[in-house]
């Protein structure tokens, strides 16, 4: 029992959110969220996303197991704690990921595919590409792009625009570049011996990137937001009443950063602050509104 809850600890049941976050948007865009179908088939790809990238944290925990022992708060994780076995782990990295996909290949080939790249991107970074500067963040930012793509393939969409994969790409390259940031600050002397690739890393250009991404992926929604057809009324797409959303979300999580030291762990702060949550709240539900509740006001 204990090395089963070490293995659930290790699969990080906190970055699920992504899923929800990432593999969603599609069917929800679509109009297709209240459609049992449809909804089914979305949640089964999240599912099976959890597993597999759950998975790809546990190959992580396994490479890394000896720099995250001279971590001061990954020490703790099972792992390098030991509630975790390594045998166990690593047969936990073969299995999951190989029943997920073979899963996957009988419930929507498509998907299965998805599952295999986004596989072979993080085992690739994993080993390799988290060592090269510049296309570590990459790498993490292509797990949430497929994530997107996972949402789509099972489905049938007729109102998916290209810029939401730029949206979606853009705001995990925020994501990811904040939190490097935070870890190369609180770190401090330690965070080469953590993370080896910060060697290539300074707190300037850590900075630099961070505004550059967070001003393109504004600049993306609204694009976004201009372009996509959902409700058009007056000649006005009402989908621009989103945007005060995001561009706080953006202010308050840069905020969350430069004031309050926070960021370097963005699952966490979805958890726990109440501010982001009502944002995303509000940003959801007003999508919801104008997709589903005010074509049935204006025609009725």
């Amino acid at each position: 029992m204990r090395a089963l809850l070490g293995l659930i600890r290790t699969m990080r049941p906190r970055q699920w959110t992504k899923n929800v976050l990432f593999v969603y948007p599609a069917i929800i865009f679509d109009g297709q969220l209240f459609q049992p179908e449809p909804f089914l088939e979305v949640t089964v790809a999240a599912i099976l996303l959890i597993l597999v990238s759950g998975s790809v944290y546990v190959m992580n925990d396994l490479v890394d197991i000896e720099r995250d022992r001279a971590h001061p708060k990954k020490k703790e994780r099972p792992l390098p704690s030991g509630e975790l076995p390594v045998p166990v782990a690593i047969a936990s990295a073969i299995l999951i990921p190989s029943v997920a996909i073979i899963i996957a290949l009988l419930w929507d080939p498509g998907l299965a595919f998805v599952l295999f790249v986004y596989l072979v991107v993080q085992i690739a970074y994993s080993f390799y590409l988290k060592n090269i500067v510049i296309l570590d963040v990459l790498a993490v930012t292509a797990g949430f792009i497929l994530r997107v793509i996972a949402g789509i393939v099972v489905i049938q969409v007729a109102n998916i625009s290209p810029w939401l994969f730029a949206c979606a790409g853009l705001l995990a390259l925020f994501l990811v570049v904040g939190k490097r940031r935070q870890e190369y600050v609180s770190l401090g002397e330690r965070a080469v011996l953590t993370r080896p690739i910060f060697k290539y890393y300074n707190l300037p250009l850590l900075d630099d990137m961070l505004r550059m991404v967070m001003t393109s992926t504004f600049i993306t929604y609204v694009l976004y937001t201009i372009e996509v057809d959902i409700v058009t009324y007056f000649d006005i797409n009402l989908a621009l009443l989103t945007v005060p959303f995001v561009i706080y979300g953006l202010f308050y999580y840069m905020y969350l950063i430069h004031v309050k030291g926070e960021g370097s762990a963005p699952d966490e702060l979805l958890l726990h602050d109440r501010n982001l949550q009502v944002a995303i709240g509000l940003w959801g539900l007003t999508f919801v509104i104008l997709i589903y509740v005010l074509p049935i006001l204006i025609a009725g």
